[in-house]
This record gives C-alpha cells, structure tokens and sequence, in this order.
C-alpha cells in the first residue's frame, strides 16, 4: 500500500468512528447552520502580489514533528495578520496531528477562507468540514476513483465550499479541469513516496485552463522558491513549514513583497 493510501485509509477510518458517536444527519444540520462560505476564487484570484494560502501544521510524514501549535486560532491570526489569503488546517490526526476542533477554531478567529486539508474520500469528512466552517476542501485526484471524486467534488459545491483539487500530472491535471475545479493545485510533494519535485509545477501550469486559479503547493522554504513559482504562472502558493518553524508575519511579508512586479 502507497503511503498515501495509507493515510486516506486512516483518515476513513478515524471518519467512520467520529460518525458512530456523531451520525451524518447531525452533522449535515450543523454545517446548515453554518453563516455562507466565504468566497474562495475570489480571495485567490490572481492580483499583483502572489496570494498566499497558509497552512497550520504541526507534523507530516516527511518531516516529522514541527511545531507544537498549541493555539491553532492565534498562529491564524498571525497569518492573517502577515498578509494570508487563506488559511489551511491540516486535520489528519494520525501522521499530522491536526484535529477538526483546530479548524473550528481557526474558522471563528479569522475572515478569511479556510481549507479543511486532510485526507477526503467520504461524504461524511465532507460534511464535518462544514459543519466545522470550512469554506474550501481538498481533494486529492491520486487518492480517489473517478466516481468518488466526481461525488465528492459535486457535494462540496452543493454545500457552497469550493473545491481545492490536487493534482501531481498531465493526466491528473486533465482530470481537474474536466471537473471544471476552480482552483488547482500542482503539489511539488509525491504523496506516493513524499520526495519532493520543485519543477513540476512549472511543468504542468500550462496544463490548468485559463481562468483557473493556479495553485502551488509544497517546497517552500525562502522568498527565492515564491519567486520561482510566481514565475511559473501561480496565482498563489500553499505554505506550511517554512511558517511554523519561524516568525510567520515577517516570513508572509518577504514571501509576498519577493513577488511585486514579477508579471504572471
């Protein structure tokens, strides 16, 4: 089994025990209590300066334990603060050690959107994210069977969330865009084996159809790597170590201000 079905297997199970005490139904009148979702496309659409989706994240198969992050809502703020367009909150419990009450509280700290990252392959995760108030969900095309994307994707739109759709080739990247994603990540990170792939992005952008907000995804370490991508043709970069391991409003304001002037 590849490591990331390893973790979509997780993420599934822990999913099915969280419906055992908590029933779909339940659920499904949470997230309709939820306010509207905040408009995604638009707070990642293409502007001057590269926009910038920043991840709380505590640990990762690759690189083992981060940071501690003991409030999630503070280090949002903090994002928002140093100028994030969005905030992703990793909320696979096993390998990353995120939870949901994490994006439950980043959700009520800032007014921005926030993506539920994790593992997503049932409706039940899809309707937790919203009854926990995200506004975006990951969708991960290597981890999923065309009818269970296609459903998935389907069920995020009719609930008002966008859909973030992840993609690692040509192939994949064709898959998104017949779904007619709005957003689409190229992750430099091989969720097979977790090496890392600066250049795909640059490889693949060409591949997302215009309109589409292009996202990179993985790598990101110095203003350096957000130049390099910004270059490529991204719209906006997904940043998550490079920000919990150091000051997170001076690394957000370097990383932004590295891209004025740099046409996409």
């Amino acid at each position: 089994m590849s490591l990331l079905a390893d973790l979509t297997a997780g993420a599934v199970e822990d999913a099915e025990r969280r419906r055992d005490a908590r029933p779909l139904a339940d659920v499904e009148r949470a997230a309709a209590e939820r306010p509207e979702p905040l408009d995604a496309v638009a707070a990642l659409r293409r502007a001057e300066t590269v926009r910038v989706i920043a991840e709380v994240k505590r640990a990762s198969p690759s690189r083992g334990d981060l940071a501690a992050i003991p409030d999630p809502a503070h280090q949002a703020g903090l994002y928002a603060e140093g100028g994030a367009s969005a905030i992703s909150v990793l909320t696979e419990q096993r390998r990353f050690k995120g939870s949901l009450d994490d994006l439950a509280a980043v959700a009520e700290r800032v007014d921005v959107p926030v993506l539920r990252k994790d593992f997503i392959a049932t409706p039940y995760q899809v309707a937790e994210a919203r009854a926990a108030g995200a506004d975006l969900v990951l969708l991960i095309v290597a981890g999923l069977e065309p009818r269970v994307l296609g459903e998935l994707f389907a069920l995020i739109v009719d609930m008002g969330m966008t859909p973030l759709v992840e993609a690692h080739s040509r192939d994949e990247v064709r898959i998104a865009a017949d779904l007619g994603a709005p957003l689409i990540g190229v992750n430099a990170r091989d969720l097979t084996d977790f090496s890392l792939d600066r250049d795909l992005f640059a490889r693949l952008a060409g591949e997302i159809p215009d309109g589409t907000v292009r996202i990179a995804e993985s790598a990101v370490f110095a203003p350096d790597d957000v130049v390099h991508y910004r270059r490529s043709g991204a719209d906006a970069v997904l940043i998550g170590e490079a920000l919990v391991t150091g000051d997170p409003v001076a690394t957000l304001r370097s990383f932004i201000s590295a891209t004025e002037g740099i046409p996409v």
